[in-house]
């Protein structure tokens, strides 16, 4: 019989309905009944493509003597991480604290008012390798507080004080606005640098050993220190990191040579052995740091990296009415398997017989290029589970030219190989079950998305202009797909008459509401698109959410919570620290904010940015690496009259591209770009300080406006007159 979970909008939970646990979804109900019932809340945190959250699924809570005991002494409870992020995050951070790591799923122990006293992350359900399993740790902790209550009462009110004191580091080193001038914020950036060049891999790239991340902050960052950093040196090691990291990527297992995209992390230090879930976020992220690298170097490698990356999204993780799903599943069935067998990365695997049927005269290139073998290229020691005995992980053996000379093959034969094969290899592996793909629409990761495609849409690369997979011509693709995805969010996860944003929608049903992040990568996203297309609606929208955002989640003190003022749900509001997986709300609300307040003219709001960045001083200026999203908005605090750009005329006209063009490629210190045509609406114009059209030319001739603080130029017509204005400065 199906328990409450069956009417959620979630993937994650609806895959637990049918457990014989009587989980409850997070709300009064379920704490009201652990108040009347005198009993502790279990906490189950996970999501839908989690591979360890599938098994402890399978382990445990499909288990009917451990959910005969969940049932009987505890409210149990689950929580999709990727629809409650701020509820995650509250607890992580004592799980982390008291643990010293974190991860999922997440399971934690609560009072009925919501406060944690013992917790970990996956349990196996019995003892194993000298940890308590699962059914033992629910009977002790039934036990405990059947006899002894009081302690666990006081432990959760001593983790109580400490997730608090968070907020009170925040709030000391909020004394009052950043003044930041350029030496102190040079100093900050070189430190960050000289962190990471020192914990660079320079045999692997990457950051540290095994497990492996992509780190898309860090990256993003290095490319900026490496544009503004006065020493030359610097600047070449910096672009040198990313350059052999984005090399060592994309050649390896972490790389989804079939179809596309990116995995999550590698288990091993070469790149070479994924987690094979696919997160949107990461595409994301990972495509703006590919077209970043590009604008860097003129290097069209990149550009095609970031074409594989949005290709795979486009293609499989777009839904018809315009948004973008979350992720996809390490898991899937197992080909041919009779039992409906479920395996990590089933779908992406290649034993060899297969191997060389599918692709025929051309499988030993192709062998020899992705190291593919006859009993499997997997080493025991990263297979500890046995779940690629005999199969192989593509992963480029070493850079092409290398193996077209080996094989005897001109390089552009090799070329053509190497996508003709990817394409047979493309069309055997859509016959597989695919992995489960959380249809979740999520805000914030759908803004970042956002960014990701505008970037692609203004590149320069001769890439984007060609034809993409399906026969799209890529830049049309990328912005046509984030106009439809800018105008599905709004339809579907924004209520204008309230201002309210929603966090999710799945299948037609709309989730919880907004958290900071999502205001803040929403926003950020809009003002990209604006960039990219010019269209009023997004810059006026954005400047709408940033209203909101700050009477909802802004801190007097500085920064932002990851909850609402008005989350009657949350034991303790915190604000994020940490720029990881993705970026923390508030790192990249400062640099919204300052981009909206020299767009804008709002001296409030970047008062407000400068105060963002004076509440985590404690922690960029101690190790400014943890934060390198926010490190970006600290270049605009030291620039005290960032120029505003207002471009003029009909955005399809070869005159308004140049001046566009002109306005992103010129070096000279941060800058805001706007444009106005002859659709943007009166109000926006004026907020924007466009004179009234004159003349017949009226709002169709194309020009620049360059201000900066108080201080206007006269427009200019030429990308030549515009640039000696922005560089000269």
């Amino acid at each position: 019989m199906p328990n409450r979970l069956s009417s959620s909008a979630s993937p994650y939970l609806r895959q637990h309905a049918e457990n014989p646990v009587d989980w409850m979804p997070w709300g009064e109900e379920a704490f009201a009944r652990a108040r009347a019932e005198q009993k502790p809340i279990f906490l189950s945190v996970g999501y839908a493509t989690c591979h360890w959250c599938h098994v402890m699924a399978h382990e445990s809570f499909e288990s009917p003597a451990i959910a005969e005991s969940l049932n009987r002494h505890f409210v149990s409870v689950k929580v999709d991480r990727e629809e409650r992020p701020d509820v995650d995050r509250v607890y992580m951070t004592y799980i982390q604290a008291m643990t010293g790591h974190g991860g999922w799923p997440m399971s934690v122990w609560l009072t009925p008012d919501l406060k944690p006293f013992y917790g970990g992350t996956y349990f196996p359900p019995d003892d194993r390798h000298g940890r308590a399993g699962f059914a033992r740790v629910i009977e002790a902790i039934a036990k405990g507080w059947a006899v002894d209550r009081q302690e666990f009462l006081s432990e959760s009110e001593r983790a109580y004080r400490a997730l608090g004191a968070q907020l009170s580091e925040h709030a000391i080193a909020a004394a009052g606005p950043l003044k930041a001038e350029a030496g102190f914020v040079d100093a900050i950036r070189q430190k960050a640098f000289a962190g990471l060049n020192e914990r660079f891999d320079p045999d692997r790239g990457g950051f540290g050993g095994a497990p492996k991340f992509p780190q898309p902050g860090l990256l993003l960052f290095l490319l900026d220190f490496a544009a503004r950093s006065a020493d030359a040196d610097d600047a070449r090691e910096s672009l040198r990191m990313v350059e052999e990291t984005l090399a060592h990527m994309s050649r390896g297992g972490i790389h989804d040579h079939v179809g596309g995209g990116f995995h999550r992390y590698s288990v091993d230090e070469d790149w070479f052995v994924p987690h094979f879930e696919k997160m949107l976020y990461d595409q994301a992220q990972l495509s703006v740091v590919a077209l970043e690298a590009r604008r860097a170097t003129g290097d069209e490698r990149y550009a095609w990296l970031a074409r594989d990356i949005l290709d795979y999204v486009l293609a499989d993780l777009t839904d018809a009415a315009g948004g973008f799903y979350s992720a996809e599943d390490a898991d899937s069935e197992v080909p041919g398997a009779a039992d409906g067998e479920h395996r990590e990365g089933a779908f992406y695997v290649w034993g060899r017989e297969e191997f060389d049927r599918v692709l025929g005269p051309a499988a030993a290139f192709m062998a020899d290029h992705f190291g593919v073998q006859a009993g499997g290229n997997v080493p025991e020691a990263r297979d500890p589970q046995e779940e690629f005995r005999g199969m192989n992980l593509l992963a480029q053996a070493r850079p092409l030219g290398a193996t077209a000379e080996r094989q005897g093959l001109e390089p552009e034969r090799a070329v053509q190989l190497v996508a003709e094969s990817l394409e047979l290899l493309r069309g055997a592996r859509a016959a597989r079950p695919r992995p489960l793909c959380d249809r979740k629409v999520v805000t914030a990761w759908n803004g970042l998305m956002l960014s990701a495609l505008a970037k692609a849409a203004t590149s320069p690369s001769a890439v984007v202009a060609e034809r993409w997979r399906g026969g799209r011509e890529g830049r049309e693709a990328c912005l046509g797909a984030a106009i439809r995805c800018a105008e599905f969010l709004r339809r579907e996860l924004w209520d204008e008459p309230s201002g309210a944003l929603v966090r999710s929608w799945c299948d037609g049903v709309r989730g919880a509401p907004a958290v900071a992040e999502d205001h803040a990568f929403l926003i950020q996203g809009l003002l990209d698109l604006h960039e990219a297309d010019f269209d009023g609606r997004w810059l006026e929208w954005a400047r709408v959410l940033q209203e909101r955002m700050d009477v909802r989640f802004h801190d007097e003190l500085g920064g932002y919570f990851n909850s609402a003022a008005d989350a009657g749900d949350i034991v303790l509001r915190l604000k994020e620290d940490y720029d990881g997986a993705e970026p923390a709300a508030s790192s990249v609300a400062a640099r919204n904010l300052f981009r909206l307040s020299v767009l804008f003219g709002r001296d409030d709001w970047r008062e407000r940015a400068l105060r963002t960045l004076a509440a985590f001083r404690s922690r960029w200026e101690a190790i400014p690496q943890a934060m390198p999203t926010m490190l970006l908005a600290l270049g605009w605090a030291a620039e005290p009259s960032p120029a505003r750009v207002v471009l003029v005329g009909e955005p399809g006209s070869g005159e308004f591209q140049a001046l566009a063009e002109a306005a992103c490629a010129s070096s000279g210190g941060p800058r805001a770009l706007a444009g106005v045509t002859p659709r943007t609406d009166a109000s926006l114009r004026e907020r924007l300080g466009v004179p009234e059209a004159n003349g017949a030319a009226g709002l169709t001739a194309a020009r620049a406006y360059v201000c900066r603080g108080f201080v206007c130029e006269a427009p200019v017509e030429t990308p030549e007159a515009l640039r000696i204005i922005l560089e000269g400065a």
